[in-house]
Parts: structure tokens; C-alpha cells; sequence
């Protein structure tokens, strides 16, 4: 297998910085600002924090917080310290948020100490993540992979051999528990050939393993959200169980082997508790890690699992009304149109049908563009004005905050929320 290896330099620098911005913005009122605008609530982004913090100890668990998000230093730092707990895992879903945490610093002063690249690692990023390891290393701090193929672990085998001093690298098994994203099954022989090749590498060591239930997003209760929590858990043990299994036929010595399994998604992190626990009757063969990413901020596709309140939500865009079309709508209701679009929201769409909620209204953002949106409604009571300002819940916060160059912070004891507090800057790029 061959494969020419880049470490591409990654530029940190991807427009305005974080002084300039908040000497223009922060003071200044929400309704000066030009639209559409990204306002992200920090008191309810850490209190979001805190809460995850006390159903993982109330769960018995270590924690691991997905920076994915966001992407901002400003928020990483909100997810590992709480008024309720602290940790120091994170995982990435690309090198630029590595690379961000440890140029912002998180690593030199401790705050985190074990970042997860949260993807099955690419060939092509082996150069970068060894890169990341060397800068990481000398503060005692260690990056982990993931991986659900042979070859993988193969690549790394050969990319370690040129190297002067050798390293292993600690990887968790991605399981597929039927959600057929990333992962390899426990069922089949594809996972205890993966799982031979580890265990004959010099170079790669199984840490533990890692489920992550997206259909999760389906709930509508506690009761499914605890139901595909359980469903992940009994996923990483059995698959626990059997590299136990594999290593014991292997004449190996089982006794010193204590896997991470490593669970979450929001809507089943939010199930995750006391009563939870409980409720799992397998005995576990390791030690439970739960994961989580878009729980600080929150959206509609989260309100729809019964498990977050629109008070729970730290995010919103806000626009402005550009136009307005009385009667056009369905059973002659009126329509308006907003100076936010596809790409202000993303087109993701949830179990609601359409795209948004104006806050404090029966407004919807029924159809969009690319840079506009319709809001519709289902009564005619409700009118809205040209020039008039409304913020709006989109469905997927990831897609959304993935959109802005910066978002504008407000705190609700600052002025009511209404000024500009400070600003952060996500990391772009990959």
C-alpha cells in the first residue's frame, strides 16, 4: 500500500481577528447589527455545559466533550469547565479544530489533555495527526484515533516503521450499531479480522470502543432516547466481549485489558443519569465514556425529542423582513421574506417539515433560497412589518453555525441581552 505523505501547513488565519472584532462589536445593540447575524446566549451555552456535566457523573461516567459545534476556543473552554464539573477529553471532527485547541492554548495549560480525532482516520491525515502528537506530547497531553478498517491499522504499522523511534498509537474500534454511518459491525468476520490485526500490531493499541447513535435523533421521549442509549452500550460491550474472547484464544492475558467504551449523541447523553444506569443489566467488561456535541447550543431537531425546551436552545439567527405578501400563502394566509436563506441556515429540515421557528410567533421558515427565506403560518392573526427584526430556530445548529465568520455573544445580565458582549471566532477549514 503506498500513499504520498503532506504535512500540509494550515492557515490559523481566516479573516477578521477576535480583537478587531470585538472593539467594533462588543457594546453595540443587537438591532444595529447587520443581518442575518449569528447570537449565540452564553449564559444558556454554560448552563447547557453544566447540565451535561451532572447526568455524566449522575451516570458514573467520564466525560467527553465534541467540540464540532462551534468550534471556538471560547466555547471548548465552557464545555470542559462548568459550574458542575470539569474534564479534559475532546473530540475533533477535523485537523483545523486540533490544531485550534492547541494554538489557543488549551493544551499548554492543561485544560485539555486527550483529543480524539473523531473521524476513521484518513491515510492522507497520518502525517498531520503524528505532527499534532509531537506538538502535543512535551505537556503530556495524547491525540487518539479511530479506526474500522485492516488497512488502516496496516498503514500505520508502516508509517511507525520509518520513523527513528517508533510510537503506538491508541485508537478506539468504531462499532456500526446499525445506524450504517462510520463503523464496523461486532456481528460478522470483518470485525475480528480488524481486531487480529490490532492485536498482532507493535504499533496500535485498542483503547476502548465507540458508538455513536445518530438515529437517536428520532426520539421523541425519554423513554426511546434511554432505549438507544442502552442499544449503544450493548453495542461497545459486546464488542468489548469479544476482543476479550479473541485475545484469551490468542493465549493472551486478559487481565490487564480495561476498555473504554465510549458512548453518546445528545438526545441519548441527555437520557444518560442514575435512573439510566440502572436500568442496564449487562455486566460491563469496561469503563463507560459519554460523548455529546451539539447539546451546548441545541435546536429544533433536539426540541423535537421532547428532551430540550426552547429556554434549553443557546443559539438563534437573526434577520430581517424584507418583504411581505398578504394572502399568498396556503388558505390565503399572508407570507414574508426574510434576508436569510439556504446558506444562513443550511437546508436541513427536521420532523416539523420545514426549515425554522421565529421565536415568540406562529411564523415558520417554510421555503427558502440561497439567500433568502419565506416565512409562512398557519392562521392569518399574526402580521409582520418591513424592517422589522426576528430571530429564528433552525434545525440543525451545526450546519448553521458552520455559515457565520463569528458569532455575537449576548448575556441575559448584560443589558437584557440585548448588547453584544464579546464575539468568537470559529475555526474554518478542515
Amino acid at each position: 500500500m503506498s500513499l504520498t505523505q503532506t504535512s500540509t501547513p494550515i492557515a490559523f488565519s481566516n479573516g477578521p481577528s477576535k480583537e478587531a472584532l470585538v472593539k467594533e462589536f462588543v457594546g453595540k445593540p443587537l438591532d444595529d447589527l447587520r443581518t442575518p447575524a449569528f447570537i449565540v446566549d452564553r449564559s444558556v451555552f454554560a448552563q447547557n455545559c453544566a447540565k451535561m456535566h451532572e447526568k455524566s457523573k449522575s451516570w458514573g461516567t467520564n466525560f467527553r466533550a465534541h467540540l464540532k459545534t462551534h468550534k471556538t476556543a471560547e466555547g471548548a473552554k465552557l464545555q470542559l469547565i462548568s459550574s458542575a464539573d470539569k474534564t479534559d477529553r475532546v473530540v475533533v471532527s477535523t485537523l483545523m479544530e486540533a490544531w485550534s485547541v492547541v494554538n489557543a492554548g488549551l493544551v499548554q495549560d492543561g485544560t485539555v489533555k486527550d483529543i480524539l480525532y473523531g473521524l476513521p482516520v484518513g491515510l492522507n491525515k497520518v502525517q498531520d495527526l503524528s505532527d499534532i502528537w509531537d506538538a502535543i506530547s512535551a505537556d503530556g497531553a495524547t491525540i487518539r484515533l479511530l479506526v474500522d478498517h485492516p488497512d488502516q491499522v496496516k498503514f500505520l504499522d508502516g508509517f511507525e516503521a520509518k520513523r527513528t523511534n517508533p510510537r503506538k498509537w491508541s485508537v478506539f474500534v468504531k462499532i456500526d450499531g446499525g445506524q450504517k454511518r462510520a463503523g464496523v459491525s461486532v456481528e460478522g468476520e470483518s470485525f475480528k479480522e480488524l481486531l487480529k490485526v490490532i492485536f498482532e500490531s507493535t504499533n496500535v493499541s485498542v483503547y476502548g470502543f465507540y458508538a455513536h447513535a445518530g438515529n437517536s435523533y428520532a426520539s421523541t421521549s425519554l423513554d426511546e432516547a434511554s432505549s438507544f442509549l442502552s442499544s449503544e452500550v450493548q453495542a461497545v460491550n459486546g464488542a468489548a466481549k469479544a476482543a476479550l474472547d479473541l485475545l484469551k484464544s490468542l493465549g493472551k492475558d486478559t487481565s490487564a485489558f480495561r476498555f473504554t467504551l465510549s458512548v453518546g449523541s445528545t438526545p441519548t447523553a441527555h437520557a444518560a443519569g442514575a435512573e439510566a444506569r440502572a436500568k442496564l443489566k449487562e455486566v460491563l467488561v469496561g469503563d463507560l465514556e459519554l460523548h455529546a456535541g451539539n447539546y451546548p447550543m441545541n435546536d429544533l431537531q433536539q426540541h423535537h425529542t421532547s428532551l430540550v425546551d426552547f429556554v434549553d436552545i443557546s443559539q438563534k439567527v437573526r434577520a430581517t423582513v424584507v418583504s411581505y405578501y398578504p394572502g399568498r400563502g396556503e388558505n390565503g394566509t399572508d407570507e414574508a421574506m426574510i434576508d436569510a436563506g439556504g446558506i444562513a441556515f443550511s437546508k436541513d429540515t427536521g420532523p416539523s417539515g420545514d426549515f425554522g421557528a421565529v421565536l415568540g410567533t406562529s411564523w415558520r421558515v417554510g421555503r427558502m433560497s440561497q439567500e433568502h427565506g419565506l416565512l409562512t403560518r398557519s392562521d392569518k392573526k399574526e402580521t409582520l412589518q418591513l424592517g422589522q427584526k426576528v430571530e429564528v430556530v433552525g434545525q440543525h445548529a451545526c450546519m448553521i453555525a458552520a455559515a457565520y465568520p463569528w458569532y455575537y455573544v449576548v448575556d441575559p445580565e448584560v443589558d437584557g441581552g440585548k448588547t453584544v458582549v464579546d464575539v468568537w471566532v470559529p475555526w474554518k477549514g478542515w
